[in-house]
Protein backbone atom coordinates (compact mmCIF):
# COMPACT_ATOMS: atom_id res chain seq x y z
CA UNK A 1 0.00 0.00 0.00
CA UNK A 2 3.19 2.26 -0.16
CA UNK A 3 2.27 3.68 -3.77
CA UNK A 4 -1.32 4.50 -2.57
CA UNK A 5 -2.90 7.53 -0.56
CA UNK A 6 -3.74 6.54 2.94
CA UNK A 7 -7.54 6.71 3.97
CA UNK A 8 -8.09 10.07 6.36
CA UNK A 9 -9.38 6.81 8.33
CA UNK A 10 -6.12 5.55 8.40
CA UNK A 11 -4.52 8.77 9.40
CA UNK A 12 -6.77 8.95 12.49
CA UNK A 13 -5.42 5.57 13.44
CA UNK A 14 -1.59 7.03 13.19
CA UNK A 15 -2.76 10.34 15.07
CA UNK A 16 -4.31 8.45 18.25
CA UNK A 17 -2.06 5.17 18.38
CA UNK A 18 1.02 8.16 18.62
CA UNK A 19 -1.05 10.28 20.96
CA UNK A 20 -2.24 7.54 22.94
CA UNK A 21 0.99 6.31 23.03
CA UNK A 22 3.03 9.30 23.76
CA UNK A 23 1.19 9.58 27.42
CA UNK A 24 2.10 6.15 28.25
CA UNK A 25 5.26 6.64 26.85
CA UNK A 26 5.55 9.68 29.27
CA UNK A 27 4.04 8.26 32.40
CA UNK A 28 6.28 5.47 32.04
CA UNK A 29 9.55 8.02 32.14
CA UNK A 30 7.59 9.95 35.09
CA UNK A 31 7.55 6.45 37.09
CA UNK A 32 10.91 5.38 36.10
CA UNK A 33 12.07 8.71 37.05
CA UNK A 34 10.34 8.46 40.54
CA UNK A 35 11.89 4.68 40.70
CA UNK A 36 15.30 6.22 39.97
CA UNK A 37 15.01 9.26 42.51
CA UNK A 38 14.79 11.76 39.66
CA UNK A 39 11.40 13.24 40.58
CA UNK A 40 11.14 16.18 38.10
CA UNK A 41 8.35 17.97 40.38
CA UNK A 42 9.58 17.54 43.52
CA UNK A 43 10.30 20.85 44.32
CA UNK A 44 10.07 24.09 43.45
CA UNK A 45 13.85 24.82 41.72
CA UNK A 46 15.47 23.07 38.72
CA UNK A 47 18.39 21.42 40.08
CA UNK A 48 19.83 18.11 38.65
CA UNK A 49 17.45 15.85 39.09
CA UNK A 50 14.31 17.68 38.60
CA UNK A 51 16.28 17.97 35.11
CA UNK A 52 17.13 14.33 34.53
CA UNK A 53 13.15 13.52 35.75
CA UNK A 54 11.85 16.06 32.69
CA UNK A 55 14.06 14.45 30.75
CA UNK A 56 12.96 10.83 30.94
CA UNK A 57 9.31 12.43 30.50
CA UNK A 58 10.47 13.62 26.89
CA UNK A 59 12.43 10.79 26.17
CA UNK A 60 9.40 8.17 27.28
CA UNK A 61 6.85 10.34 25.51
CA UNK A 62 9.46 10.98 22.02
CA UNK A 63 9.95 6.91 22.18
CA UNK A 64 5.90 6.33 22.85
CA UNK A 65 4.92 8.51 19.92
CA UNK A 66 7.68 6.83 17.77
CA UNK A 67 6.52 3.30 18.42
CA UNK A 68 2.90 4.22 17.37
CA UNK A 69 4.76 5.42 13.88
CA UNK A 70 6.40 2.12 13.73
CA UNK A 71 3.49 0.04 14.35
CA UNK A 72 1.70 2.47 11.53
CA UNK A 73 4.60 2.34 9.23
CA UNK A 74 4.44 -1.86 9.37
CA UNK A 75 0.49 -2.13 9.03
CA UNK A 76 -0.03 0.41 6.56
CA UNK A 77 3.04 1.86 5.28
CA UNK A 78 5.01 4.69 4.90
CA UNK A 79 2.16 7.90 4.90
CA UNK A 80 4.89 10.20 3.42
CA UNK A 81 4.95 8.24 0.19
Amino acid sequence: MSGQKHSTRQLMKLGIAQAVLFMVGAMLGRGLGLLLGLDAFGSGEYNKRELFGIALIGLGGGAGAQAARVWYVHKYGDPRG
